[in-house]
C-alpha cells in the first residue's frame, strides 16, 4: 500500500472519530461535514491505490466514486449522492438557525451510523487490501 494512501486512510478514521466527538457535544452541522469529508478521504484512498498517484483535488464524492470505479449498492449510493448535496449548505449555510433547526441529532446520527457503514465496506476493498 502507498504511504499516501494509508495517510488518507489514517485521516478518514480521525474525522470519524471527530464527528463521533462532535454528535456528543451536539454540534450537528460538523458532524454532516465530517461524515462527507470521512467518505472523501476513503474514495481518495482507493483512488491513490488504484491510479498510483494523487487523487484530484474535488470534494465531489460522485466523480471520485466514479473515479475510483467503485460500485455502490443503491441505499449507499442514494446516501453518498444525499451527502454530496448537502456538504456545501452545511458547510456555508444561508440560514444558520434554519440548518440548526434542520440537522436534528436524530438526522446526523443516522447520517453518522451510515457514514461508518459505507467507510467500512470501503475498507474490506480488494483495491485496498492487495
Amino acid at each position: 500500500m502507498r504511504a499516501e494512501t494509508s495517510n488518507w486512510l489514517k485521516s478518514a478514521e480521525y474525522d470519524i472519530e471527530t464527528a463521533r466527538f462532535m454528535l456528543s457535544s451536539e454540534r450537528y452541522i460538523y458532524v454532516v461535514f465530517l461524515c462527507h469529508l470521512a467518505i472523501e478521504k476513503m474514495l481518495k484512498a482507493i483512488v491513490c491505490e488504484t491510479h498510483g498517484m494523487s487523487p484530484p483535488r474535488t470534494h465531489n464524492l460522485i466523480y471520485l466514486a466514479n473515479h475510483a470505479k467503485m460500485q455502490f449498492d443503491p441505499i449507499h449510493n442514494q446516501f453518498i449522492s444525499m451527502l454530496n448535496n448537502v456538504s456545501i449548505p452545511t458547510r456555508y449555510p444561508a440560514d444558520m438557525q434554519k440548518t440548526l433547526l434542520e440537522y436534528t441529532r436524530e438526522v446526523v446520527s443516522s447520517y453518522l451510523k451510515q457514514t461508518e457503514e459505507v467507510v467500512k465496506w470501503l475498507k474490506s476493498q480488494p483495491k485496498l487490501r492487495e
